[in-house]
């Protein structure tokens, strides 16, 4: 499939997609409200082009690139896929982790937002490895345990992992790194977030669950263990 942009903009209405928006994190329709004008593409025959569309949810402009895949006497034939110049932040239960992995792990979802994916791959190996540390001994045989968990409950394939085993297990400098694109660093963000999860985030909300438990379960009158001690 392709889009098509004519010089008249009669399509306009099917330009619209669905996004989550960069801004308030909503999956929402977004109307294409700014176009290339055809003429001048046709004239300059870009290779890229940008559309700008607005948010239904916050009214925010999000703007994307398309490639352009042909170009005939008064239409531009874009390709259906785009990138996506501002990406959503994405999200995780920061407070769980220890604070020096917080803050590498945060500048490595930076860079994936950014769409610097392999240096987001190397900020990963930095987390990872601030993780192992602070997991203490046996740290990062749990982790890797963790890996082969999630590689079993989605299926992904040997050849999908493995540059990614790499770079969280087996990598010791960027020297040795291997080359992500956006695909793989997908796999990898949801790969170090569940290693992150199972780790740090369970642990700790459930050693707080508990405690609150504890603390409001007790008979009127019962010492605390503070109090007793």
């Amino acid at each position: 499939m392709s889009i098509t942009l004519n010089k008249d903009e009669s399509n306009r209405r099917e330009l619209q997609i669905g996004l989550e928006c960069p801004y308030c994190n909503v999956y929402s329709r977004m109307a294409a409200t700014s176009v290339p004008d055809v003429s001048m593409v046709i004239a300059t025959r870009p290779k890229h082009v940008g559309l700008v569309h607005q948010c239904d949810a916050c009214s925010a402009p999000v703007f994307l690139r398309y490639a352009v895949k042909e170009i005939r006497e008064d239409e531009v034939i874009l390709n259906q896929n785009f990138v996506e110049l501002e990406r959503p932040k994405e999200r995780f239960a920061f407070s769980y982790l220890p604070k020096q992995t917080e803050v590498l792990f945060r500048e490595a979802l930076s860079c994936y937002s950014a769409n610097s994916y392999n240096a987001f791959a190397s900020m990963c190996r930095r987390s990872a490895h601030s993780a192992f540390e602070a997991l203490g001994e046996g740290g990062k045989m749990q982790a890797f345990e963790e890996l082969m968990v999630a590689q079993e409950i989605a299926e992904i394939d040997d050849a999908t992992l493995d540059p990614i085993k790499a770079i969280l297990f087996e990598v010791n400098d960027d020297s040795e790194m291997p080359i992500l694109n956006r695909a793989q660093a997908g796999v990898l963000l949801e790969i170090l977030k569940d290693i992150f999860y199972q780790c740090f985030v369970r642990r700790g909300k459930l050693t707080r669950a508990i405690r609150v438990r504890n603390l409001f379960g007790q008979e009127p009158g019962t010492p605390t263990a503070a109090n007793s001690a």
